[in-house]
């Protein structure tokens, strides 16, 4: 089959990270799945095939796409990446990677292709995997802990507190319809729905 594009979630596997900041790109791609299993006309069906991955495919913005949740942890996720990439033909300018961002706060996020990796390990594997750091980042915030001796690691590692986890969900529809935008009309129209996103403007509709 001819996809056209590909979302990756970026996570760590095991239910022990299920609810960590670090996942926020698992729990989008969950919640794809779970509009594919309710909606018969997004045809959702799981590929079985030797990697570090979790591989599905589905109709999304009338064509159909691999959905990925990779299985190699954060740091190697360039791994199982470039493995989907080269086997499904998948071109780095279809690719949207889903991660969490510390620059920005829960409730923003943007829309962009290219740039660096800004320290994150994931983006760091899959820019050296690809070769290129030319792909389609969605980046959902997940802000900064106010305790500034805090590790990083400790904070993408720990739970959303329970105000964060309420918000969540519109957060994650939201840039679920952002990538719909994507994959039908471009990055300028995308970038235009995810950016001027807001926790106030969606409390107040």
């Amino acid at each position: 089959m001819d996809f056209k594009g590909a979302i990756v979630g970026l996570g760590n596997p095991g239910s022990e990270y299920e609810t960590t900041r670090h996942n926020i790109g698992f729990m989008l791609v969950d919640h794809l799945l779970h509009l594919a299993n309710g909606r018969k006309s997004m045809r959702l069906e799981k590929i079985e095939e030797s990697g570090d991955y979790d591989l599905w495919q589905c109709k999304f913005a009338g064509a159909y796409r691999l959905l990925v949740k990779p299985l190699t942890y954060m740091n190697l996720s360039g791994k199982a990446v470039s493995r989907v990439c080269g086997r499904h033909g998948i071109d780095p300018a279809d690719l949207v990677v889903v991660h969490d961002e510390l620059d920005l706060p829960v409730g923003r996020m943007k829309f962009k292709r290219g740039g660096g990796d800004n320290g994150h390990n994931g983006l760091k594997s899959i820019q050296e995997r690809l070769g290129t750091p030319d792909y389609n980042r969605l980046r959902l915030g997940i802000g900064r802990p106010e305790d500034q001796y805090m590790p990083v690691t400790d904070w993408v590692l720990g739970s959303f507190d329970s105000a964060a986890q309420a918000v969540l969900p519109g957060i994650i529809e939201h840039a679920v319809k952002g990538l719909d935008i994507f994959f039908r009309r471009g990055m300028g129209f995308a970038q235009q729905h995810v950016n001027a996103f807001s926790l106030r403007e969606e409390e107040s509709e």
